[in-house]
């Protein structure tokens, strides 16, 4: 277990070489985004975090935060999780398709697999529920020995975070639906409660037996009335909510960004955990110095010197879907590969896309060549293809896992290949070796002759001469990739709503000469700039 104020901490501070300057444009993130909340037998808050395979424990008085389950651990992917009375802690692993338990000295087992998109869970009365957050759910009790799980409720619309009531029925936000239904643990056909809501994906219970339910469309916090399905507004927040848990009176709420938040009388606020980034991944700048922000179910822009704003997520109109590399292709329009296989066109402001072209495998970066083709890298077949009025064309295959892509002036193509520990150059179908001896690259950059290069297992931005072959390190010690001696475990599909969620710590030309780049590790924007 490691204690720390934040999700990442470096073994020295990031220096820039003579002449450059780094600067954080955005606030370290505390969490790896916020997901299923429980309150531990300790009487602290516990965090499951899905990108970020972590599970964490948060001192509400305090806001000390201590990785249980630290991130390369035996539990991956954590979407909720729940306690026993013998303080065994049960996860669900929402890529494995699994249901693991952690005992309190560490040791995990998997207690039930074949639960494709396992979500939901509680423990009640002896008996573990869990979950499918999928079209087409399952609902069922589970073996605690691993044996045959028992039905509850079968072809539900993707249920999410439930929990049994005072009256001992199981209460579910059924968020294909936009319903909270509630059926006998025996079985047996559900009963709707309540309807045209927010999108809910949580229901707790507060003292009085009221339900409280987060919206993830609506951001709202939501008091309902089992009785009459009645419901009362106790707080609104952003979209993303996800979950909700009691400490004594007091209420926490976790959106899926990152923040944990206390919901005070009134509607009124005060953060545990502040909103942050989970990863980030692409960033791209247009012309006008915006800034965008690929985030993964979120994306976000930036204004030059602003604060950054949201600029889309899963559940909102318009969203191309899980948002990985970026590139900028207009004032306010960018392009966006997606963790599902699709490369699109995406005007935020007007919360509107255009797909390009789709059904690839692992796309990661993607920019723009000189003649308006879109280039993109996909992953997973180790090719590097372009697309432009509806015409796909595959520029190179044999790659090994290419991530990063840029386009020089003249149209040659640079690719970073982050397991062949080199950039690439394609250009008249050929694939010639630009700079080698990197370890792993990802995010590439060429501004007139110069290529710039994201190592993340060196933690070095590099920079390169492409006439010169001169080669030099202008930043070091970055908070990017993963922290020393921990190796992350794969990240598999979410179902329909996301494909494998890899790592890619992304760069950008700012407009003053300087470059921007994903500080993955710990969920921060640098900015590297001339001194």
């Amino acid at each position: 277990m490691s204690l720390q104020s934040g999700r990442y901490t470096a073994a020295s501070p990031f220096t820039a070489a003579d002449g450059w300057q780094i600067e954080r444009l955005t606030a370290p993130s505390r969490l790896f985004g916020a997901n299923g909340l429980r309150t531990g037998p300790d009487g602290r808050v516990y965090v499951a975090q899905v990108s970020g395979s972590q599970i964490s424990a948060i001192d509400v008085d305090t806001g000390a935060i201590e990785a249980i389950s630290p991130k390369g651990g035996d539990i991956v992917a954590p979407d909720d999780l729940v306690f026993d009375p013998a303080g065994n802690l049960y996860a669900t692993e929402i890529t494995e398709g699994r249901v693991s338990m952690r005992a309190p000295n560490g040791v995990t087992r998997v207690v039930q697999g074949d639960m494709p998109v396992a979500n939901p869970i509680t423990f009640h009365q002896g008996r573990l529920i869990a979950g499918e957050c999928r079209v087409g759910g399952r609902i069922m009790v589970l073996d605690l020995d691993g044996g045959a799980p028992r039905m509850v409720l079968d072809n539900v619309p993707m249920p999410n975070a439930f929990e049994v009531g005072p009256d001992g029925k199981l209460y579910i936000p059924v968020m294909g639906a936009n319903e909270i239904w509630r059926v006998s643990l025996d079985g047996g056909a559900p009963e709707v409660v309540a309807r045209d809501l927010g999108v809910p994906d949580s229901v707790k219970f507060d003292a009085q037996g009221h339900i409280v339910s987060t919206q993830v469309h609506s951001g709202q916090v939501l008091r309902i009335d089992p009785r009459t399905g009645d419901k009362t507004v106790l707080a609104s927040l952003t979209p993303g909510l996800d979950n909700v848990t009691f400490v004594g009176k007091r209420m926490f709420v976790s959106n899926i960004s990152g923040y944990v938040t206390e919901i005070l009388d009134g509607g009124r606020t005060r953060d545990l955990v502040p909103d942050g980034l989970s990863w980030p991944l692409g960033l791209a700048v247009d012309a006008q110095g915006l800034m965008f922000i690929a985030d993964g179910p979120f994306s976000y822009t930036m204004p030059q010197g602003q604060a950054r704003q949201l600029a889309g997520m899963l559940f909102t109109q318009g969203y191309p879907g899980y948002s990985r590399g970026a590139a900028a292709a207009g004032p306010g329009e960018f392009i966006v590969t997606t963790a599902n296989g699709d490369v699109a066109r995406y005007w935020p402001a007007q919360q509107r896309s255009e797909m390009l072209a789709s059904g690839f495998n692992q796309l990661y970066g993607v920019a723009l060549a000189p003649k308006g083709a879109v280039v993109f890298a996909e992953q997973g077949t180790g090719r590097v293809l372009s697309v432009q009025s509806g015409t796909v064309e595959t520029l190179a295959t044999g790659l090994r896992e290419p991530s990063g892509v840029a386009v020089a002036a003249d149209g040659s193509c640079y690719v970073a290949e982050q397991t062949g520990g080199r950039v690439t150059r394609i250009s008249g179908g050929r694939v010639d070796t630009a700079l080698d001896g990197l370890r792993r690259p990802q995010g590439v950059l060429v501004r007139g002759d110069t290529l710039y290069v994201v190592d993340v297992d060196a933690k070095q931005l590099i920079e390169y001469g492409l006439a010169s072959g001169v080669r030099r390190v202008i930043a070091s010690n970055l908070p990017v990739g993963a922290p020393a001696g921990v190796t992350p475990k794969f990240l598999g599909a979410i179902g329909t709503m996301s494909g494998p969620m890899g790592p890619f710590a992304g760069i950008a030309a700012a407009a003053d000469g300087g470059l921007y780049v994903s500080g993955d590790a710990e969920g921060s924007v640098l900015a590297v700039r001339p001194a």
